[in-house]
């Protein structure tokens, strides 16, 4: 990873984090403890940018049509965010094989 990849990876950062900061004061709360959630559950795809962006667009389509934050995940965002997640390898797993297996066999 060059220092251009860097510099073009904090500018799309920024660009999203406008985005949330664009959202209604309810939404911003919501996806702050999404992200949290996400970055400590730790889905090996996160860091292709996708599921995060994926997220903001929903929301920017709820407050579009006039819904709640609620309205559109549940009373349970952890939930919503497990359901988001139910396919989808993460960190936590490999931590969890890791720790059932033969010493020495963790995965890289």
């Amino acid at each position: 990873m060059g220092i251009q990849d860097i510099i073009e990876g904090k500018k799309q950062w920024r660009a999203h984090m406008a985005r949330v900061k664009a959202l209604p004061p309810d939404y911003q709360i919501v996806y702050k403890e999404m992200q949290k959630y996400l970055f400590k559950v730790g889905p090996i795809g996160l860091s292709d940018g996708q599921l995060l962006t994926g997220i903001v667009d929903f929301f920017e389509e709820g407050v579009v049509s006039g819904k709640g934050v609620l309205e559109l995940l549940g009373n349970d965002v952890a939930a919503f965010c497990d359901d988001l997640l139910k396919d989808t390898r993460t960190y936590a797993d490999i931590y969890q094989k890791s720790l059932s297996g033969e010493p020495g066999t963790a995965e890289k």
